[in-house]
């Protein structure tokens, strides 16, 4: 996946054909990821699965639903780039089918994310790409 900048500068991913499927379902509000047919659910997209290797692997819609496995909050500005949304949490989303996915945590202040904080998926449109972001739920 290349990378491409904002009209403000920020980075913006560049889907390549195999993870096409997930920004187009992203831009439709859906979670969409890899599922092998022996392994199950699996993060990133990949030519192949990675436990078995197998290449005969689908997408299929999650349920959008997880918790903050880890995250940590940058309040210096790493990327010159992000300096106005200082200080932003990024966070490994536990999906509640398996998978690990990072994520930018939005909805809350960064004092408020923890370890195990139940999240949900939200979508944030930028320039014709949609961004996969989590924010809290409610139990």
């Amino acid at each position: 996946m290349g990378l491409r900048k904002s009209e403000d500068g920020r980075p913006l991913p560049i889907p390549t054909p195999l993870a096409a499927p997930f920004f187009e379902a992203a831009a439709e509000g859906r979670l969409l990821i890899p599922h092998c047919p022996r392994d199950g659910w699996f993060f990133y997209p990949r030519s192949r699965c990675p436990t078995c290797l197998g290449d005969d692997w689908d997408w299929r819609e999650a349920s959008g639903q997880g918790e903050v496995h880890a995250f940590t909050v940058d309040r210096v500005g790493h990327d010159p780039a992000l300096a106005a949304d200082i200080p932003y949490a990024v966070a490994v989303v536990e999906l509640a089918e398996g998978p690990r996915m990072p994520a930018r945590i939005v909805g809350c202040g960064v004092d408020d994310v923890r370890v195990g904080m139940p999240v949900e998926a939200h979508y944030e449109d930028i320039e014709g790409i949609t961004l996969v972001r989590f924010a809290p739920r409610e139990n």
